[in-house]
């Protein structure tokens, strides 16, 4: 049931022969307001972002630190809708055709509209992952997906069983989200060889690429995981540079600062 061919493949293919692990980044869409999103995308990807996640706002998301969870009640206070997320998609890919967005939400959001993999699909999404949706649960979203060329990504945490792994790495498409810690977004605390040592054992389920996230907020941290991981997640901090507010296109800029500091660290330890 996976896409055979997508733009988040093209991406970590490209990466892996370039010995690069990939950035990936978190913003919350709508946030501080509806107009920060479209130029705060184009800035993280000028930065040196490889794939952008792009939040969509909820009233009661699960394992979302403080940051994450502001982040989803102001753009709520502006009225963002999922179908305001596609249409910001959409106007991010009139200007940029390869770089591949992936949504991240709750399952309910989804479910109340009826053709969104046809409109995700042709809004230019390229992933999905639901934070609460369990894998068993997932094959007919995963078919409509797929026909609409989205990978459904799944989630695997320091908790999960190898047996639960198995399962979840048979149904998940595009790549793996690690989530290397316990706890809630924004967390710190990253335990760099355990993660390590996790990711070695969850590689004989899966061809898949894992990017990991939680707890990577700095380019020190970026750093210490590029070697083990395919990508590394980082969220909360740009959320946080988000709420600082501003002008859209100072926002942008810092954002794009601030994004390219964690790749010259990444880029450090790809060629240590």
């Amino acid at each position: 049931m996976s896409p055979a061919d997508t733009r988040i493949r093209h991406c970590l293919d490209a990466c892996r022969q370039n010995n690069r692990t990939a950035l990936v980044s978190f913003i919350t869409a709508g946030d501080p307001g509806p107009s920060y999103t479209v130029a705060a995308l184009h800035s993280l990807v000028a930065g040196g972002v490889d794939i952008l996640e792009l939040g969509i706002p909820f009233s009661d998301p699960e394992a979302e630190g403080p940051s994450i969870q502001a982040a989803n009640e102001r753009a709520l206070a502006h009225g963002v809708t999922l179908a305001n997320v596609l249409q910001m998609v959409e106007e991010f890919r009139l200007k940029d055709a390869t770089t591949p967005v992936v949504l991240m939400g709750y399952l309910n959001s989804v479910l109340a509209m009826e053709d969104f993999a046809e409109r995700a699909g042709g809004a230019g999404v390229d992933g999905l992952i639901m934070v609460n949706l369990p894998p068993e649960e997932g094959d007919q979203l995963q078919r409509k997906l797929a026909a609409n060329n989205i990978d459904l990504i799944y989630l695997l945490a320091p908790t999960t069983t190898d047996e639960r792994a198995r399962q979840v790495a048979a149904k998940a498409s595009g790549f793996i989200y690690y989530v290397s810690l316990k706890g809630i977004t924004g967390a710190s605390h990253l335990q760099t060889d355990e993660v390590a040592s996790r990711l070695q054992q969850l590689r004989q389920y899966t061809g898949l690429p894992f990017c990991v996230g939680f707890g990577i907020k700095d380019a020190a941290t970026a750093r210490a995981l590029a070697p083990h991981a395919d990508g590394v997640v980082v969220g909360s901090a740009l959320v946080n540079t988000m709420a600082d507010g501003g002008p859209a296109s100072e926002v942008a800029g810092r954002l794009q600062q601030q994004v390219a500091a964690i790749r010259n660290g990444i880029d450090a330890a790809d060629h240590a």
